[in-house]
């Protein structure tokens, strides 16, 4: 992607308030400001185009736009953060002026800003339909954990692979790299709403990952390898370690 694309790419970042594991997540304190706000920061030096947050609570809104971004109010009953970005981009975006759609998630405070930039690589290839990111699983452990997912991928250059398939099993079978993959998706336009009007697949239903609805549709989604995989606070153990990853980076 060149600068040229700067108006035709939004980064879209869902919030929702509603955690079983760390209520109020989005608005959670790391170094003095909520943690969606962090997220947004992190975009913001990316500097790969305008940044819309899209919540589903008040109190959210009111935190983000008292930050100086930009946010847009949405559903609270969104199955996916695919669709909450669906409807904050018809909201945001209703004459189609955008290209390319890139999905941070809301819980990723210490993400590197050129993983974000990373991820649009793969839409350089007209071919491709959404763009995502892996690193090689070096951890014996994790080789085998059902919550690290991985991707199966066909090399297409030296930094990334054409999926084949995600799974939470360890595969492919046999000598050789594994890759975990990162949840940070970038769209086509037209590979979003393809994608969101297409029901949960077999697939997708049985291991659980939703990337699997659209390799069952048919479309592309070639993968960027990076090398560190980014922090997603899901826990309180998660979030203390992020606030010491910032309030070290802010020294």
């Amino acid at each position: 992607m060149t600068d040229s694309n700067l108006d035709k790419t939004l980064v879209l970042i869902p919030a929702r308030m509603a955690s079983t594991r760390l209520p109020g997540k989005p608005l959670a304190d790391i170094c003095g400001l909520p943690m969606i706000v962090q997220v947004a920061k992190r975009a913001r030096e990316a500097a790969i185009g305008r940044i819309v947050v899209a919540v589903d609570h008040q109190d959210t809104y009111a935190a983000v736009a008292n930050a100086g971004f930009e946010v847009v109010m949405t559903r609270g009953d969104h199955q996916s953060g695919s669709d909450r970005i669906h409807e904050a981009l018809q909201a945001v975006d209703p004459d189609g002026r955008v290209e390319f759609i890139v999905n941070v998630q809301g819980d990723l405070p210490t993400i590197d800003p050129k993983t974000i930039h990373a991820a649009l690589r793969p839409l350089d290839n007209p071919a491709v339909d959404i763009g995502t990111l892996t690193v090689e699983i070096k951890d014996e452990e994790e080789k085998t954990l059902p919550s690290v997912v991985k991707v199966v991928g066909s090399a297409v250059s030296d930094s990334r692979l054409r999926a084949l398939y995600f799974t939470r099993a360890t595969a492919p079978y046999g000598k050789g790299p594994l890759y975990h993959h990162i949840g940070l998706y970038t769209y086509r336009r037209a590979a979003l709403e393809r994608f969101v009007s297409l029901g949960p697949s077999p697939l997708e239903l049985r291991e659980s990952l939703e990337q699997l609805r659209a390799l069952e549709a048919g479309m592309r989604i070639d993968v960027e390898i990076v090398d560190t995989i980014p922090l997603g606070v899901d826990t309180a153990a998660d979030l203390e370690k992020a606030r010491r990853i910032l309030s070290g980076a802010s020294r």
